[in-house]
């Protein structure tokens, strides 16, 4: 007697009334699976980031500026991330030229920050400003640019005195750092915490003493405005003193690209914003 297959309307069926498999159906579910993972995935990417809390990882960049500033000052003599202090250098330097070269590395800073805030600011209004992707593509870039400077203090050839050279080996790296410098306070307007630039502490001074709630027990702007510094001093004490171990600038330039990278992660998993 020789086998068939009928229709019973939800696919063909063999003779003992079980439905033919087709190895398509097989791998149908396992595709379907990944095509609605990358689809989660592309949504979580395009969403824009909750400004709640967000502050929290501004306040943690406070950390990266006093390590990076403190080592800068302590190797090459200039600030990375603070222009104030370097302004005041470089007019100095205009008054005295011979006396030192520490007024054209303040200008190298001065000049490449600039040009990053125009970079950063033009990147996040071109691609929405708290937008996920672009919070983690922001400080991914950051990142890379310390990872290039610290490997040219690793592996790069090593001044006799660095605070008074003026080589590429001190020039590149206090360019891509002071150019990197920037991001995190683009990210500050991005997410509406215009005081917490991180790279600016005498306006916060002024605001924190000034509050007319300073001593109230509930007061989140004047928790921000008190941690600001302190967090700064902390990553200042931890700048100096790998800039004096053996590691030295490059060492804390390393501690900087991993604490950037932990911001990265942590935008990739940070509450989206809900309609």
């Amino acid at each position: 007697m020789s086998s068939h297959t009928a229709s019973n309307g939800y696919g063909a069926v063999n003779a003992s009334g079980r439905r033919a498999i087709a190895p398509e159906d097989e791998e149908q579910p396992l595709l379907g699976g990944n095509a609605s993972q990358k689809s989660g995935w592309r949504k979580s990417l395009m969403a824009d980031v909750h400004r709640d809390w967000a502050d929290l990882i501004l306040l943690a960049c406070y950390v990266v500026t006093g390590l990076l500033d403190s080592a800068s000052i302590s190797t090459w003599g200039s600030f990375v991330s603070m222009q104030t202090g370097n302004t005041v250098y470089f007019g100095l330097g205009i008054s005295a030229p011979y006396e030192s070269t520490r007024w054209i590395k303040s200008g190298t800073s001065i000049g490449f920050f600039c040009i990053g805030s125009v970079f950063f600011s033009a990147f996040h209004r071109y691609f929405s400003p708290k937008r996920r992707w672009v919070l983690c593509a922001s400080f991914a870039i950051q990142m890379a640019l310390i990872i290039v400077a610290a490997s040219i203090l690793t592996f790069g050839p090593q001044s006799e005195d660095p605070k008074e050279s003026i080589g590429w080996t001190e020039l590149v790296p206090i360019a891509l750092v002071a150019f990197q410098s920037c991001g995190q306070a683009v990210v500050s307007r991005a997410l509406k915490y215009n005081a917490l630039t991180s790279v600016v502490l005498t306006s916060i001074y002024c605001d924190l003493f000034s509050d007319a709630d300073l001593l109230a027990l509930h007061n989140a702007e004047r928790n921000r405005r008190l941690a600001a510094p302190l967090l700064l001093i902390v990553g200042a004490i931890v700048g100096g003193f790998l800039a004096h171990s053996w590691v030295g600038c490059a060492g804390a330039l390393w501690l900087a690209a991993v604490l950037k990278l932990g911001v990265v992660i942590a935008w990739c998993f940070w509450p989206a914003e809900t309609n």
